[in-house]
C-alpha cells in the first residue's frame, strides 16, 4: 500500500522554526524526487521546495528560499522540511508529494503522483 505521512505541523509564533517529516512506504522511495506543497485557505496548492531522488538537487519557491530546507534520507524512506524564520503568511496546510521526476525539478503539481493527507502549520503573529 502506497502511503506518505506528514507529521510535525502544529502551531508557532512568528520568527519560530517548525520540521516537517514525511515518511514514505509502498514504494522505492530512492527512485522519486520529493516535494512539498502548501495550501492556505482559499487559496490554490502551491509548491513550496523539491529534491531530487538523490538528494543532490534542491529547489525553492523565493518566497521561502533561505528560511525553509528540504532535506532526504533514503535509507529511511523519510523527507524532512525543516522551516525557520516562520511567518503568518507561511500558515497553510502542508503536502509532500513523490514524482518519478529527473532534473531539471519541477514545481508543477500534475507531475507528483502520490500525495500525502497534509499537515497544518498555523504561525501566529
Amino acid at each position: 500500500q502506497v502511503q506518505l505521512v506528514e507529521s510535525g505541523g502544529g502551531l508557532v509564533q512568528a520568527g519560530g522554526s517548525l520540521r516537517l517529516s514525511c515518511a514514505a512506504s509502498g514504494f522505492t522511495f530512492s527512485s522519486y524526487a520529493m516535494a512539498w506543497f502548501r495550501q492556505a485557505p482559499g487559496k490554490e496548492r502551491e509548491f513550496v521546495a523539491a529534491i531530487s531522488w538523490s538528494g543532490g538537487s534542491t529547489f525553492y519557491v523565493d518566497s521561502v528560499r533561505g528560511r525553509f530546507a528540504i532535506s532526504r534520507d533514503n535509507a529511511k524512506n523519510t523527507v524532512y522540511l525543516q522551516m525557520n524564520s516562520l511567518k503568518p503568511e507561511d500558515t497553510a496546510v502542508y503536502y509532500c508529494a513523490a514524482g518519478r521526476i529527473r532534473l531539471p525539478l519541477t514545481t508543477d503539481r500534475r507531475e507528483y503522483d502520490l500525495w500525502g493527507q497534509g499537515t497544518q502549520v498555523t504561525v501566529s503573529s
